[in-house]
């Protein structure tokens, strides 16, 4: 399934001339390594930051801490300021970012399995909520395809 999702996305992106780039939390990497599987990813997708930890997403994308404590890792919110920091730190056209959690445990109170993916253009920001079931695994893998699937649909539409 991803391998058609890529090959629409890197159509799009050259049919368009748009550029891409990522901030990942919680598919740590998976979504780049996805768009680089297809040949030709290098001429539209600029880079992609594995922004794990809080501290991360404060000292690469320059998120600051008193946001987090507002909305937390984990939500829309955070999604939103990751895809519009590496948007705009990368002078890309679009940028998508994925924050979650992946279990076993709960987190800031957020279930096993809650994500957020979010895709930023200059003609706004989408945000998706997900909720994911199966193994730390099975969730990272369906966060990075339903990211993936998001991207697609927003480049197609933007």
């Amino acid at each position: 399934m991803h391998l058609k999702t890529v090959v629409r996305i890197r159509r799009i992106f050259t049919a368009k001339g748009l550029t891409l780039s990522a901030a990942e939390s919680c598919t740590g990497g998976l979504i780049c390594h996805l768009l680089t599987t297809v040949p030709g990813a290098s001429s539209y997708f600029r880079a992609g930051v594995v922004t794990y930890s809080a501290q991360s997403k404060r000292t690469l994308l320059g998120i600051e801490q008193k946001g987090f404590t507002a909305y937390g890792v984990v939500s829309s919110e955070a999604a939103r300021r990751m895809a519009e920091k590496i948007r705009h730190l990368t002078k890309t056209d679009i940028a998508v970012s994925t924050t979650g959690n992946l279990g076993p445990d709960v987190l800031e109170k957020k279930p096993k399995g809650l994500v957020y993916i979010a895709v930023s253009t200059r003609n706004g920001t989408v945000v998706r909520k997900c909720a994911f079931k199966g193994t730390r695994g099975q969730i990272k893998e369906r966060a990075a395809h339903a990211a993936l699937e998001l991207l697609a649909e927003v480049a197609d539409y933007d």
